[in-house]
């Protein structure tokens, strides 16, 4: 009887809630499909430069990001139920999480949200608080991440477009 009710509790709690992966899957193959070595610029035109690789069996995506006059970032993509976290450790020393809900199977966009961090004393304190993967095509995309700190938040855009091997 036990057995019984604690199924129809995570069938109603499944529904309510929702972990439909139906749009989450497509969308993060999308995703991988970002693998390789991209270049371009941020929106003062310094360079920039991204690597995009699948690890732990195809089940995440690892960013490294390289900013000119910056220190190199690492972000882990992964699905999350309904929907793509992204483990971001910064040069700050804080590790930002944000989660986006895909609203198509084909996202033009990935917006993901700030949901906590690991060593930030306080959402006041800088960190990255937003990331926005716009798709313009198979190798153009536009990353704007946006810096947090205090009441202020900063985009840093970067415009990249997939290194073509000669």
């Amino acid at each position: 009887m036990l057995r019984v009710f604690l199924s129809l509790i995570l069938l109603i709690s499944t529904a309510a809630f929702g972990t439909d992966s139906s749009l989450t899957k497509p969308a993060f193959k999308k995703l991988m499909q970002l693998q390789g070595e991209w270049v371009g610029t941020d929106a003062n035109g310094k360079s920039v430069h991204s690597s995009f690789k699948p690890v732990v069996s195809g089940t995440t995506l690892m960013e490294t990001l390289s900013p000119t006059g910056m220190e190199e970032m690492l972000s882990l993509y992964t699905i999350d139920g309904d929907g793509i976290q992204v483990s971001h450790f910064c040069p700050t020393n804080n590790q930002p999480r944000m989660r986006a809900v895909p609203s198509s199977a084909d996202p033009q966009d990935l917006d993901f949200q700030f949901t906590g961090a690991g060593n930030l004393p306080d959402v006041s304190v800088g960190h990255q608080h937003r990331l926005v993967i716009h798709f313009a095509d198979a190798n153009h995309i536009t990353e704007t991440w946006t810096w947090h700190d205090a009441d202020h938040d900063m985009p840093m855009v970067f415009n990249l477009t997939r290194h073509q091997k000669n």
